[in-house]
């Protein structure tokens, strides 16, 4: 316990002492290894002595109670008390004892001294020995003898040798320790501090200083080398400097606008091109945030990318306007690259203008977005236009109109006058459409003959129905190109957000159905989206699948109809007529077919494959008596007159070896409106191969006898309606349209032109037909249209006549 309360004070003293000094380090660790030597061995020592001590005082105690038992053996015989008292005094005398007694064995005799024990004479160790008697009966035990010795007499009592040991020791240990102490100041702690002075030296002088201190020892060496570092930092110190102003220099005559910011986007360093640059000053902008000289509409774009930067090891760019000295505002891009140390963010950023490089791309992208041949939006450019216009409209709650246009009749005019008339068309459709909408619409041109206006408008139906009502009188005003007179219509679909739409694709969509809808019904005006329309740009989209499925699985085929010379009674020739027969849905509406062929220009494909199967049935039939000269009437789409088509009917015709002469192309008004030299060529070419032309429906529409002058017309079939009102309830109807057909009778004889009458579905029809003398007739009442296989199984051409007019 004496020894760990000692240690236990001098760590406590160590840890006082100011343990920075490397003295104070060295004395508490030799003090602490002596400590840590000494107390073991001075506890060794203590013990010993202790157990030599001890082992005195029962060697002394054995010879007391041996020399004194043999005294007492004849008074304790004779019972003689005094001898024994005085026997037991004399023991008592001994320092070393502390109580005697002595003890007759018969019990007679008990003396004890002293009768009383004081506590500071604790008895410790107690030693006894038997007392004997030699009598003449041979030696007796007469008693016993008890010494008790002193308890300290055992544990301290020491000699003087061990006095002087002890001072011998502790004597060493002193000189030992100063010697240690004084030797660690002259090699260690002096060398130690004249270091310390030259390293403080360094650090507050900033020059590098060196130790003055030389020995052959490892302080020495510490000190050498010491000298040798400060020389060496020394040169590194002067080559950074010289590399540091080096790269200052570079860093202002860079030609590239270079600047540092900090943490906190003050700029740190700016160098003299990005001054020059500028037109500031050092003074003025160092310490500035970067963003003070950023125009307010990019400070945000500049702050999230300050936000990327840190994520981004390559740095992130953005591009921004900086505001100048003088005020200008200059599109710039930054490019910053940053080091990220413990304390701070280390970063070097280059400014570069690019202001031309932005007007280059703003015109770039004005172009990418403009329709080069009209000037308008193109569908990208629209299509943006759209995507913020609804944003705004959302966030503003108004209302938007979309307005999609499709011209109608502007596919043979690009066939037949060629592209340069009709991108002529085009541009002055756009300049008409642009001048009847106002100032904050949108007008873009998706492709093709297709254009859209965007109206933005608290009331957009209202506004959209205004609009859409002037763009289509401005379109069905006659376009002049290279002379020629084209008249064309507009159809204009018209779709509302939000109360009709939810997104700019639903938006375009449904505007695209309420067109097609317009053209379903009539063409030439505008039409709003309703629900019904989907269900029938639905049964649209059905009929154009049903379309492409039956070009590709030859699901197309001809029905013929006879067309009798009704003088005859005989079948003069056959009409082609297109069916489509899908074999789920049977034979679908030719209308319908023609209608959506026409729009989505897959007409083409059909008429050509109508015509190869027309000629070929026309030879078939050909081989049939009475049926030789028979002629074929074939249905041409305004859309199939392009230069292409005199070629291809002769190199069809010369494959099944029909006559050109046995063909007639039936042609209704609206291929002639459209006042086409190449219309006018092709049917041109195809009379001069000698095929024949027919004008169909003749006397509805937009008739007009002038088609008969300019135009190589052969047959005039009068339109179905005529020979319907023949039977009409009304006389005066029955009796005008008889001198309606008396009148085209007339003219057709004076061209020379023949003349069919179509649909007589009665025989008093046909009866004042042939009392009119009208040279042929066609309808149900004389043949319904059926394909070639029952018309071949019907005639049984062995057995009887091809055909009796009823009444002949």
């Amino acid at each position: 316990m004496h020894l760990a309360s000692a240690f236990d004070a001098v760590w406590s003293w160590a840890f006082r002492m100011n343990t920075h000094s490397v003295e104070s380090r060295f004395i508490l660790i030799v003090s602490s290894a002596l400590l840590l030597l000494i107390a073991p061995l001075f506890a060794l020592f203590f013990y010993l002595s202790n157990e030599r001590a001890y082992r005195d005082v029962i060697d002394h105690g054995q010879v007391l109670l041996k020399a004194n038992s043999l005294a007492l053996g004849k008074p304790l015989w004779d019972f003689d008390e005094e001898s024994v008292r005085q026997i037991a005094g004399t023991i008592l005398a001994d320092r070393s004892v502390v109580s005697v007694r002595v003890h007759e064995v018969a019990g007679g005799l008990d003396v004890r001294l002293p009768e009383r024990t004081r506590d500071k004479d604790a008895p410790g160790e107690i030693l006894s020995t038997p007392v004997h008697y030699r009598s003449v009966d041979g030696t007796k035990t007469v008693g016993s003898l008890e010494i008790a010795l002193r308890q300290r007499d055992l544990r301290s009592d020491f000699e003087f040798d061990d006095a002087v040991y002890i001072g011998i020791f502790l004597f060493a240990i002193v000189i030992i320790t100063a010697a240690a102490i004084l030797g660690n100041r002259l090699m260690v702690t002096r060398p130690l501090l004249r270091l310390t002075h030259a390293i403080e030296a360094t650090r507050r002088l900033g020059s590098r200083h060196v130790v003055d201190w030389v020995s052959a020892d490892e302080m020495g060496m510490l000190a050498a080398n010491f000298n040798e570092m400060q020389a060496r930092l020394a040169q590194e110190e002067n080559d950074l400097k010289r590399a540091h102003q080096k790269t200052t220099r570079l860093y202002n005559l860079t030609p590239a606008k270079l600047y540092s910011i900090d943490d906190d986007d003050r700029l740190t360093a700016v160098s003299d091109y990005w001054l020059l640059a500028t037109g500031y000053d050092r003074q003025t902008v160092i310490g500035r945030p970067f963003a003070d000289f950023l125009d307010p509409a990019t400070r945000r774009a500049y702050e999230n990318r300050r936000r990327r930067a840190s994520e981004d090891v390559e740095g992130a760019t953005v591009t921004v306007k900086f505001r100048c000295a003088d005020g200008r505002l200059i599109d710039v891009l930054i490019k910053e690259a940053q080091a990220f140390e413990a304390d701070e963010t280390l970063s070097l950023a280059v400014m570069t203008d690019v202001t031309e490089l932005k007007t280059a791309e703003q015109r770039n992208h004005v172009q990418a977005i403009t329709d080069h041949l009209t000037g308008l939006l193109n569908r990208p450019g629209f299509e943006t236009a759209l995507d913020a216009a609804i944003q705004q409209t959302a966030a503003d709650g108004g209302e938007l109109a979309c307005l999609l246009i499709d011209l109608d009749r502007f596919k043979p005019i690009n066939d037949n006058l060629g592209h340069a008339a009709g991108d002529e068309v085009l541009r002055q459709i756009a300049g008409r459409i642009r001048a009847q909408v106002r100032g904050q619409d949108k007008v873009g041109r998706l492709g093709g003959d297709e254009f859209v206006v965007l109206i933005p408008a608290a009331k957009a139906e209202n506004a959209a129905l205004q609009i859409s009502e002037r763009i289509a009188a401005a379109c069905s005003e006659p376009v002049v190109v290279d002379g020629n007179s084209l008249s064309l219509s507009a159809s204009i679909g018209i779709a509302l957000y939000p109360a009709q739409a939810r997104s700019a694709a639903e938006l375009l969509q449904k505007s695209d159905m309420a067109m097609y809808a317009r053209k379903h019904n009539g063409k030439n005006g505008a039409k709003l989206f309703d629900p019904l329309i989907a269900s029938l740009a639905q049964d649209r989209l059905k009929i154009d699948t049903y379309i492409e499925d039956g070009l590709r699985q030859d699901w197309f085929d001809v029905h013929l109809q006879p067309i009798v010379d009704l003088k005859l009674g005989k079948v003069a020739g056959f009409e082609a007529l297109m069916r489509l027969n899908h074999p789920e849905h049977g034979v679908l509406p030719p209308a319908d077919i023609i209608r959506v062929a026409e729009e989505t220009g897959a007409i083409l494909k059909i008429g050509e494959r109508i015509f190869e199967k027309a000629v070929a049935h026309l030879a078939r039939l050909s081989c049939v008596p009475g049926l030789e000269n028979a002629y074929l009437a074939v249905n041409f789409s305004p859309l199939q007159f392009c230069p292409k088509l005199p070629a291809a009917t002769a190199a069809t015709l010369m494959q099944w070896g029909i006559p050109p002469g046995r063909i007639v192309i039936e042609i209704t008004e609206a291929v002639l409106m459209h006042h086409s030299p190449d219309i006018r060529d092709v049917l041109g070419a195809l009379s001069g191969a000698g095929m024949k032309i027919a004008l169909d429906d003749f006397g509805t529409g937009y008739s007009s006898l002038s088609y008969l002058v300019h135009f190589p017309v052969s047959i005039i079939k009068i339109d179905q309606a005529f020979t319907r009102s023949l039977t009409d309830d009304s006389e005066t109807v029955r009796r005008r349209v008889r001198k309606l057909i008396a009148g085209i009778q007339m003219v057709a004889k004076e061209l020379n032109c023949q003349v069919v009458a179509e649909g007589i579905e009665t025989d008093e029809q046909l009866s004042t037909l042939l009392s009119m003398e009208v040279n042929c007739g066609q309808g149900y009442f004389l043949g319904r249209p059926q394909p070639v296989t029952d018309i071949l199984s019907g005639l049984q051409i062995e057995h009887r006549p091809l055909l009796a007019v009823p009444g002949t």
